[in-house]
């Protein structure tokens, strides 16, 4: 059994596909799948709950990402949201200084304020950051728990920051990117990372792995980011699955 820990399939990119893309994904083995809920940003703050609440293989997280931190967003909306039975996470939060859709400052107030909404209801937080480590990881330290957790989304550093996230309680999600034969740091921290800390990820409909890469990536890739973890870790298929299975139910607090 696997775990897609992050992966939009709300996207339109689906439309004309989603069941058969779904039914793929369960095919492959991959039984649950973590719908996130930041779709086209607010006022719509349950793109994943959606899903979440048509198809049982669904879990979802709620959150805004950086790119839409200037739009307003209905703070209590957002809390009752995280009480959702089958929201497991608020995310994906963060920041984006590749873009800056949004001005640095409202991103980091938004984060911080998602963070605060995140800890009341003891729920583990996604993060997206891009061209921000420092930053990201500075506004964590000052305004988050590490007992509670989160996710290092797509995670793309290297072993020093690597050691950074975990230091902070946070969990590193690969995803296609390690499975490029360019991304030599990213491989050694997957090699080095705590196997009781890793989960794995498509992002679908993005960064489809080696050798669909440069295809719209779907759940059912992410196949080829477990063999790639697997080799780089030493271990076979089925028990590098296993651990990050029950990496994601210990993070989330789910009974494996």
């Amino acid at each position: 059994m696997l775990i897609d820990s992050h992966c939009h399939l709300d996207s339109d990119q689906f439309d004309q596909d989603r069941e058969e893309v779904i039914q793929r994904a369960l095919d492959a083995g991959v039984s649950r799948m973590v719908a996130i809920g930041t779709g086209n940003g607010p006022p719509d703050l349950e793109a994943g709950i959606r899903l979440a609440d048509k198809y049982e293989s669904f879990y979802a997280t709620v959150g805004v990402h950086p790119h839409d931190a200037s739009k307003h967003f209905d703070e209590a909306h957002l809390r009752d949201l995280t009480q959702h039975p089958k929201v497991i996470a608020i995310g994906e939060i963060g920041l984006d200084y590749h873009y800056d859709f949004s001005p640095r400052e409202v991103q980091h107030a938004v984060f911080i304020r998602q963070m605060q909404i995140a800890q009341a209801a003891k729920k583990p937080i996604v993060i997206h950051t891009r061209e921000a480590w420092n930053d990201t990881i500075q506004l964590i330290r000052n305004h988050w728990d590490p007992a509670i957790g989160g996710i290092m989304h797509c995670f793309s550093g290297n072993p020093e920051q690597a050691k950074q996230a975990l230091d902070l309680g946070f969990y590193l999600s690969f995803g296609g990117i390690v499975t490029f034969p360019k991304a030599l740091e990213i491989q050694q921290s997957a090699r080095e990372a705590p196997i009781d800390r890793i989960l794995v990820e498509t992002d679908a409909p993005y960064l489809a792995p080696v050798p669909k890469r440069g295809k719209r990536n779907e759940p059912a890739f992410m196949i080829e980011t477990v063999k790639k973890l697997a080799t780089l870790r030493g271990v076979s298929e089925q028990s590098l699955a296993a651990s990050t299975t029950t990496n994601f139910h210990r993070l989330c607090a789910f009974s494996t």
